[in-house]
């Protein structure tokens, strides 16, 4: 079927048409543009999504085991700890690729679909424009000839009624015996004029007419076929390449759905490895405190003398009475929860107390230590700042047209008043640390560090140490005259040399349970295992043993049954 032939006198409603058919192209354009801007956009959402969920990697917040309630800041130390939280993390990630799809579904659309038919839609509006500028000019020319035709006819007419009147005013002056010769003779050669006009009329008609049959025949069987013909191919042209376009629009969906797969089975594969009873074993494992509940209080008679308390905990009180061996045993009834007040602390902040003192002593004095090198870092930073606008403030004194030297002297003060409270902490931890590492008596005395070498002290100073000391239930331990022997202040010529001298042996220990020391500074020790004792618990709940030369660590001291040497501990 052709247009030209069907439709040779529908003009303007293919006009009318061809332009319905441009404006649904762009239409469609303008519905394939929306999509990607909405794929886009829910792709952004999808990475922001997952970004938002991502664990946070602040180094100030890794330093501690810890959730930040109620804002639901979870650390990347959590994810890698519990297989759902590793799970979780591989579902951000790939979460993240999926997003990345949407992405590359936008950018193909766009290239493939929006531009393409954008620049198409230009090329057919002037292809149109032209095939219907050839079908208006050759309307115009056949209505032309129409026109010569119809004025050549309507000339032949008037000829043909001008000779007649002529021929009818000759009958009569030829008729009438009253009109002179000449008179009829004039009126006989202007009859013959108009015969002859009206014979040139027919003459010029009949030649129009046939031009215009030829035009006429030329116009409806050949000029607009052909131009309604193009119009036709250029509208199934719009409509396969319509077609076409919708076809790709599946196609950019349909590949990535392989990847979009891929990063649902991986999503998939993370679910299928949570291993709850793995997860309930690092809660263990992360949480444990290697110490007994409570035992039942015993029943306190007023009625007899008072007699003040002392912590079985506590190895004060062995040395309070004098016994050479005193026994600690993790049955003891009166014995209250270790660590009670720090873990309702950690409870009520979400977070270890600031001194580390939930930790094991070498984990502890690792924290300590990383926390007074980031301080000390910080009054560097502060100091370096101070130094530079001193430097500027000079340079304005010398060049007054620089600037206003009095401008620098609030932020000169601000900074000396940040490292000045940044010193104060500094001091604090270090005081801590010095604790942790046994130079101290207690956090109370001046921080400064000292050696390894004994020496008996001012009884005096032990006593306001011993104050200052709690048991784990609670109560104040009497080390007043038992406790005498302290470290002397380091020298510079000490830090000179790496191996110091192994602590002393100061009695023995029976493992009564089996601990797996997996935290640094802890040692794992076998149940009804025999050890040798080298600091005794200072009230953190942990003894420091030794298996040999080479191995020593931290245990729980509920996990053992200690035997002090007397002469060790006398001496």
């Amino acid at each position: 079927m052709s247009w030209g032939t069907e439709l040779w006198d529908q003009f303007d409603n293919l006009e009318k048409h061809t332009q319905w058919g441009i404006d649904v192209l762009e239409k469609y354009i303008k519905f394939v543009k929306e999509r990607t801007e909405i794929e886009l956009s829910y792709a952004k959402q999808l990475r922001n999504l997952s970004k938002k969920y991502q664990p946070k990697k602040n180094s100030k917040e890794e330093e501690e085991y810890r959730l930040c309630w109620p804002k639901f800041c979870l650390l990347r130390q959590d994810f890698s700890r519990y297989t759902s939280t590793r799970a979780f993390l591989a579902t951000l990630n790939e979460m993240n690729d999926y997003a990345g799809q949407h992405e590359v579904i936008s950018e193909n659309m766009t290239s493939l679909i929006t531009a393409e038919l954008t620049r198409y839609v230009q090329e057919l509006k002037q292809e149109r424009k032209s095939h219907f500028h050839d079908g208006r000019k050759a309307q115009q020319h056949i209505e032309t000839c129409w026109k010569q035709l119809e004025a050549s006819k309507r000339r032949f007419e008037r000829d043909c009624k001008e000779a007649d009147r002529a021929q009818q005013y000759f009958e009569k002056m030829d008729a009438d015996i009253n009109v002179t010769k000449a008179d009829v003779e004039k009126a006989r050669q202007q009859a013959q004029l108009r015969h002859q006009m009206a014979e040139d009329s027919k003459a010029e008609y009949s030649s129009t007419l046939q031009k215009f049959n030829s035009e006429q025949h030329e116009h409806y069987y050949t000029h607009i076929p052909n131009i309604f013909q193009k119009i036709q191919e250029m509208e199934e042209r719009r409509i396969v390449r319509i077609g076409e376009s919708m076809k790709t629009f599946a196609e950019v969906d349909r590949q990535v759905i392989p990847i979009i797969g891929k990063c649902l089975d991986e999503i998939t594969k993370a679910a299928e490895s949570v291993d709850h009873k793995n997860d309930s074993q690092m809660v263990i494992e992360a949480f444990k405190s290697g110490f007994e509940p409570p035992g039942d209080v015993d029943f306190e008679d007023f009625t007899q003398p008072m007699k003040r308390t002392v912590s079985e905990s506590s190895l004060s009180n062995s040395r309070g009475d004098g016994k050479s061996e005193p026994k600690f045993s993790s049955k003891s009834k009166g014995k209250l929860w270790p660590f009670i007040k720090k873990n309702k602390l950690s409870l009520k902040l979400g977070a270890g107390p600031e001194d580390f003192s939930n930790l094991p002593p070498e984990q502890r004095r690792k924290k300590l230590q990383q926390k007074v090198d980031e301080l000390n870092r910080d009054i560097q930073k502060e100091m370096d700042s101070r130094d530079a606008l001193t430097k500027m403030k000079d340079v304005y004194i010398k060049n007054p047209q620089m600037g206003d030297a009095a401008s620098v002297d609030h932020r000169l003060a601000e900074l000396g008043q940040n490292i000045e409270k940044l010193r104060l902490e500094v001091q604090k931890f270090e005081g801590w640390l010095a604790e942790v590492e046994g130079r101290l008596p207690a956090r109370t005395e001046q921080p400064r560090r000292q050696s390894g070498v004994y020496e008996a002290q001012n009884p005096s100073g032990v006593n306001s140490c011993a104050q200052d000391r709690e048991s784990p239930d609670g109560s104040y331990t009497e080390e007043q005259s038992q406790e005498t022997e302290m470290k002397v202040p380091a020298t510079d010529f000490d830090d000179e040399f790496d191996d110091e001298e192994p602590l002393p042996t100061i009695g023995t220990c029976k493992a009564l349970y089996t601990f797996e020391g997996q935290n640094e500074g802890t040692i794992s020790v076998a149940e009804g295992e025999m050890l040798y004792v080298i600091e005794e618990d200072k009230g953190d709940g942990w003894t420091r043993i030794r298996r040999n030369e080479d191995e020593e660590g931290y245990v729980p001291t509920s996990y053992v049954e200690v035997y002090l040497d007397k002469n060790a501990k006398d001496s």
